[in-house]
Formats: C-alpha cells, structure tokens, sequence
C-alpha cells in the first residue's frame, strides 16, 4: 500500500477574507479526507502567525460531530504555534514547533494554499513556499500578483486583446491631491463600480449611480488599499467560467449570478438565504463558447498555472462580453461556483483537487533547479 501524500492545507490569512477562507479550507479538508492523502490543517492568524490545528479539531470539523464541529461550517485557526521550514529531502517542507525548530510536527510533500485575498492569494504566500522548494497548487507569483491587482490584470488583458470594460485608476494621494474627483473619471459613464485595486469577495466595493456621492464610494476602497479602480457599468449579466489546467488548461461550463440591487455583493454571496447562481447558465451554444474561449485565453495572459476562475459582464443587447477579473484562488465553499460550473463540465469536487496536487508536482518537477538544491540531494 503506497504511502498517503502528505498535503498541508493553508487558510485563514490576515486579509477581510479571512472567514470566505476558512470556509473554503474545510471544503478542500472534507474533500481530501479519505482520498489517498493525509491532510494537515495549518491556519495562519490575522496577526499572520501560523497555527497547527489538532488533528482531533480537524477530524472533528471534517466528520461534522461532537465538541469539535466546526462552526458555521467553516474551520477555525487554532492550535499551537508553528513555521514551515525546509524539509529534509528536496521537495518537502515540516512544520516545526515555534518555540522549537527541531520539534517537527509533520512533513509535507505539497501545499495548498487556500487563501483568499492579499497576504495568501497574492503572491506573497507562494513566494515562502518557492523558498521552502516544496511543491504547491495553483498559480506561481507571478500571475497570482497580476490577478490579484485588478490595474495589472486589466492592463495584461488589454495588451492581449481581451476585451475588458472602460475603467481608470489613481493612488490615494492623486485623489487627495484633486480639488473635483469626478474629474479623475471623466470619460466613464454612470453608474460606476469603485473597488480596492487589491482586494476580492466584493469588499470595499461600491455602485455609484446618478446622483450618488463618488467620494463616499473611493472613500470605502481607499480604506482596503491605497490604489482605487472605478469601472464602468455594464448593463447585463454576470457570467462566470472556470479554467483548469497548466499548458493546455481547459474551461468548464459557463454559470450565471441572479443578482438583486444591481451588483453581487458579500452579503448576497456568503450570507444569503438562496443561491444566487445558475449553473449551466442558458446562453446560446456560440456565446458560451466564446466565453470558455476567453477564459483560457485571460488564464493564459497573466501566466496562470492550475486554476482560476474568470468572471464575464454580458452585454446581451450590444452582443458584448467583457472579462470583469480573474479570480486565482476562487471560494471552494458549498456554495461556490467553481466546483459547480466544474461539477456541470463532468468533473466533481474530488477530481479538481486530484487534478490540481498533480499539476503542483508537474510544475515542481520542471522547475529551473537552485543551485543550493543539489548540496540537500
């Protein structure tokens, strides 16, 4: 009997995402369990110190009994406090005690990064695991920093030929500095989206319709980044699609968010009583065709590896579909439309996560090698 690969899952994170997270790690945890690996729960405060959950916790959360139950279906970061350090064999990370680095609480053979929004879905967190040299799944830091800087994103996509909605950008201090912000958008149409340049779960955005105070709505964003993005509306319907895949990634069925009160908001994403979305969305077979089309080709832009989902504005008068963003490490909740719009496409939860840990090892495995490596060899 082969031994279980040895997969550390990381959630939680210092980010306004911090719970989406937590929800989304005890998806990929449930899911896990029992398929061939052995799972080890490492939640990262929002102080951003590392916390090793008990294994009676993470059974207990993952099974849905006792005293351990997970609450709000979601895992919590509890447990003692431990680092990740270089493993001892090439391509292995431990987690060690904090007060005691010899102390080595487990070895893992990849991670999977299950963290949304900036210090874990940025770049940052793949930074350390390329540093530890442990393989590890989704994108690398390149393209997870692109995807989650919507100016960059947009600007990557453009240069592509992909086409994407009118918007502007500026710095806190060029909004500061301006004596009228409505000059720094002149040119875009109401009603207007402003969001943090960098930030995801719809935090910190807001609709500025006719009438409605601009400087209230940067205001909100400014609070979550110092860069905001201010978008013109489109008129039509939210489409999603998911892209799965490294070389030749693959694009799944097409979904659509039923949204109430002009755009999909936290509350009606996490907190609602119906589920918004519809999965496969009814579109003409030409339509949804174009938008798997244009997702590989957004995957592809920014250098995407493993996953991502990509999110549409559908003009359906005008004909026109525009990619709004990128999401690199979408929600793997119960509620999540990645798993569904896979789900639609023939593959199920357990089959994207099998998918993605082997996809971490290929990319590991063609990596350009550190010339430090070969002194552990």
């Amino acid at each position: 009997m082969s031994t279980p690969v040895r997969i550390g899952v990381l959630f939680g994170g210092p980010s306004a995402e911090h719970e989406v997270s937590c929800a989304s790690a005890l998806g990929v945890a449930r899911t896990l369990a029992g398929g061939g690996y052995r799972t080890v729960a490492i939640g990262v405060s929002r102080a951003g110190g590392l916390r090793l959950v008990p294994e009676a916790t993470l059974s207990g959360a993952i099974e849905g009994t006792g005293a351990t139950r997970a609450i709000d279906d979601r895992l919590s970061v509890t447990g003692p406090a431990v680092e990740l350090r270089v493993g001892p064999r090439p391509g292995t990370a431990v987690v060690t005690a904090a007060d005691a680095p010899g102390a080595v609480h487990a070895e893992l053979d990849v991670v999977f990064p299950v963290l949304h929004g900036p210090f874990g879905e940025d770049g940052v967190v793949q930074g350390l695991l390329e540093s530890l040299g442990v393989p590890y799944v989704g994108c690398g830091v390149l393209a997870s920093a692109l995807g989650m800087d919507k100016v960059a994103t947009k600007r990557a996509l453009r240069a592509e030929g992909v086409p994407i909605t009118p918007q502007v950008s500026f710095d806190a201090a060029t909004y500061r500095a301006a004596e009228d912000p409505e000059k720094l958008v002149v040119g875009l149409r109401r009603p207007l989206f402003v969001k943090p340049a960098r930030m995801g779960s719809s935090i910190g955005m807001s609709r500025v319709a006719d009438g409605d105070d601009l400087a209230a709505a940067v205001e909100v964003a400014l609070r979550y980044d110092t860069v905001a993005v201010v978008e013109q509306g489109v008129t039509g319907r939210e489409l999603e699609c998911g892209v799965l895949g490294g070389i030749r990634p693959e694009a799944s069925a097409v979904g659509e968010v039923r949204v109430t009160g002009g755009w999909f908001d936290y509350r009606q994403k996490y907190l609602g009583d119906t589920d918004p979305m519809v999965v496969p969305a009814q579109l003409a077979d030409d339509v949804a065709e174009r938008i798997r089309e244009l997702s590989v080709r957004a995957f592809a832009a920014i250098g995407c590896w493993g996953l991502a989902r990509v999110d549409f504005l559908y003009d359906e008068k005008a004909g026109e579909l525009y990619v709004n963003e990128l999401n690199t490490m979408p929600g793997f909740t119960a509620h999540s439309m990645y798993p569904k719009v896979w789900a639609a496409a023939g593959v199920g939860y357990r089959e994207i996560l099998d998918r993605l840990v082997a996809l971490a090892f290929a990319r590991h495995a063609d990596r350009p090698r550190p010339a430090g490596e070969a002194e552990r060899r």
